[in-house]
């Protein structure tokens, strides 16, 4: 498995330089002052690089969720109990939970996989890839072995590597998630456990307490090695985490756009980034997650979401928001007129194109 992987990660190929440039002449070129639709030509300019074509469709729009239970509830750092994994599982793939149901609304695809949940799905719909039933609690050792993390990993990639999609966007379900990225993204970035720890679904401020030393533990208790994704991920993370991770470098592998939903997928999306620094340019933030470790998450990859929502559901809720970004993206640099197309004179913006003529 660390043969495949490292082939996985050389398959990551940085953006089409050449790409990026024809799509900037376009959007120079179109009936607008320049750079007046920020953001939305920014993605155009991503969408390029990624696909090797100034003209991009995202009609195809895949969620993928990773659903897993962690041992870490043993401890009392989540105010739902472990079975509402299992049964939020199954409600995914009947368009009953906020990410479900955004991804019908907004016609999005969506492949429910379990990866570690503890217990027996009898739903068809959900993709069987269990590792084990659940992960072990962090607190008195390894979540997984090394084996298992790998076997996530690569699920992930494969997932994303087999789906028809133009977009994908990568979520989770799994109590006691919060908690294991929080243990994760402390290792990754040095980061006190105050700074990158927040209170997930809701709990107490014991409990929360709690959630804080308990990761504390888990990390001095299983001494994970932050220069070793694959390691972080065994001691302290999820089966969750380690799927999502793959199927963001699964998508950047197969050259498709892949979006960040909130806290858990920007860790997951930051394990893919220190994996392969290539993968980054393949990443699209969604909403800035609640979670007090987000902002780092980003921070460390250089990111900044498009939208501040407040939201803090995960699941991949953030995702079909942020795919009807892309389609206008898409839209304007595909269905804009250009200046002679519009018949316009664009004499007027050679001085303001000289420099930044848009900020005081």
């Amino acid at each position: 498995m660390e043969q495949q992987i490292k082939q996985l990660l050389t398959s990551i190929t940085p953006l089409n330089e050449t790409a990026m440039s024809a799509a900037k002449k376009r959007q120079a070129q179109l009936a607008k002052p320049p750079g007046s639709l920020g953001r939305l030509e920014d993605l155009s300019v991503q969408l390029a690089g990624i696909s090797g074509s100034i003209h991009n469709s995202v009609a195809k729009k895949h969620l993928l969720v990773f659903a897993a239970d962690n041992g870490v509830v043993e401890e009392g750092v989540s105010s739902a109990p472990q079975s509402v994994t299992l049964q939020q599982t199954i409600n995914l793939t009947r368009h009953k939970t906020g990410a479900s149901v955004l991804a019908k609304h907004f016609g999005c695809g969506i492949t429910v996989c379990d990866v570690g949940v503890n217990a027996d799905i009898m739903e068809p719909a959900v993709l069987n890839r269990k590792i084990a039933y659940g992960t072990q609690n962090i607190v008195k050792g390894p979540a997984m072995t090394r084996s298992q993390a790998m076997t996530a990993l690569l699920c992930g990639a494969d997932l994303a590597r087999s789906i028809d999609a133009d977009v994908f966007g990568i979520g989770e379900m799994g109590i006691g998630n919060t908690t294991t990225s929080s243990a994760v993204l402390s290792v990754l970035l040095d980061a006190d456990v105050e700074s990158v720890t927040g209170r997930g679904g809701g709990i107490t401020d014991d409990s929360f307490r709690k959630k804080k030393q308990v990761i504390q533990t888990a990390i001095a208790i299983n001494q994970p090695n932050k220069n070793d994704i694959i390691d972080v991920l065994a001691k302290v993370g999820g089966f969750d985490l380690a799927a999502m991770c793959g199927a963001f470098l699964g998508s950047a592998a197969a050259k498709k756009p892949v979006v960040i939903d909130g806290f858990i997928s920007a860790v997951a999306a930051l394990c893919a980034v220190k994996l392969c620094p290539n993968a980054r340019h393949y990443l699209i933030p969604s909403h800035a997650s609640y979670e007090i470790g987000y902002q780092l998450a980003m921070d460390a990859m250089d990111l900044q979401p498009i939208f501040l929502l407040n939201m803090r559901l995960g699941e991949g809720s953030g995702c079909p928001l942020a795919f009807q970004v892309l389609e206008a993206a898409c839209a304007v640099i595909n269905n804009m007129a250009t200046f002679d197309q519009a018949g316009i004179n664009d004499d007027y913006l050679d001085e303001i194109r000289q420099g930044d003529q848009f900020t005081v």
